[in-house]
């Protein structure tokens, strides 16, 4: 016999058949555990009262945290190199990892608005870890069913950092593996980070050493690959398209996949509206571009 309490208990899930209830029933205590879960390890790292609490200044919050690697401190990262004929004509260009490395006054400002927009709108907010995002990020995924990023650009960037810096291939599986440990290292390195330089100097870094697809590492190298310019030319339409590549580079190729490079170019160039980075007649403009266009 069913009560009232019982009803009552049930909730909003009374109108799902048995099979479905039990289903959602562990999605959302799965997920609801997992932001707990979240909650505590970002209060164990010791970065939610650095940066919840009035009157804490970055530099205090940083103190005791992890130094930064070489690797991250002098990146020296890997570049094409060009080969000149006789008169200096570039013939030919060599490379492990196509990338040319250019100062952040040498990229489009759409080209900075767009990565922010996409990828972390509180760039220019938060100190590396952007506890409001991560944790909207992660009930997000467990309520809505979309799957959102919770990272910074900063934390990317580090993460990107140790991947690239890595000599051994124990240092590699360290970088990629999925542990606890790792987490909590790259967060207080990307606190760290944020401490020492500005964030310029991080967008900088974060936009000539995050992958664009088609062998393409920098946003100077995708630019060239994929527009054949410069990326301090790249128009609203053009930079949308390149920082829509990031979250995955294969899926979102403007070559390999034209239409889905297309439907993400709208997500970024809304962001970019709601943010007030372009009006609405430059996004329903650019939007409207076909993709073999801009190519």
């Amino acid at each position: 016999m069913t009560t009232q309490n019982d009803q009552r208990d049930a909730g909003w899930l009374g109108f799902l058949p048995p099979r479905a209830r039990w289903g959602r029933n562990f999605k959302v205590a799965g997920g609801l555990l997992g932001i707990s879960l979240l909650a505590g390890f970002v209060t164990a790292v010791g970065l939610l009262p650095a940066v919840a609490v009035g009157g804490i200044s970055i530099k205090h919050a940083v103190a005791g945290f992890d130094k930064l690697p070489a690797g991250i401190l002098d990146p020296n990262l890997q570049q094409a190199s060009t080969v000149l004929a006789a008169d200096g004509t570039p013939i030919a260009s060599i490379f492990f990892q196509n990338r040319v490395s250019v100062p952040i006054t040498k990229i489009s400002p759409n080209m900075q608005h767009a990565i922010v927009a996409i990828e972390d709108s509180r760039f220019y907010e938060h100190h590396g870890i952007d506890l409001r995002g991560t944790f909207r990020a992660a009930l997000s995924n467990v309520l809505g069913g979309n799957t959102q990023g919770g990272s910074t650009i900063t934390q990317q960037y580090v993460k990107n950092m140790l991947i690239n810096s890595a000599t051994t291939p124990q240092q590699l599986a360290a970088a990629h593996a999925e542990t606890l440990s790792r987490k909590i290292r790259e967060l207080r390195l990307a606190m760290s980070v944020e401490n020492r330089y500005s964030k310029n100097q991080i967008l900088e870094r974060y936009l000539n050493i995050a992958f664009f697809g088609s062998k393409s590492y920098g946003i100077e190298a995708a630019s060239r690959r994929y527009f054949s310019k410069p990326s301090a030319d790249l128009n609203v339409a053009e930079a949308a398209t390149l920082a829509g590549i990031v979250q995955s580079p294969v899926q979102y190729d403007p070559i390999l996949n034209p239409k889905s490079s297309q439907h993400r170019r709208g997500v970024v160039l809304r962001r970019m509206h709601d943010l007030g980075y372009i009006s609405t007649w430059t996004m329903k403009k650019a939007a409207a571009i076909p993709t073999a266009s801009l190519l």
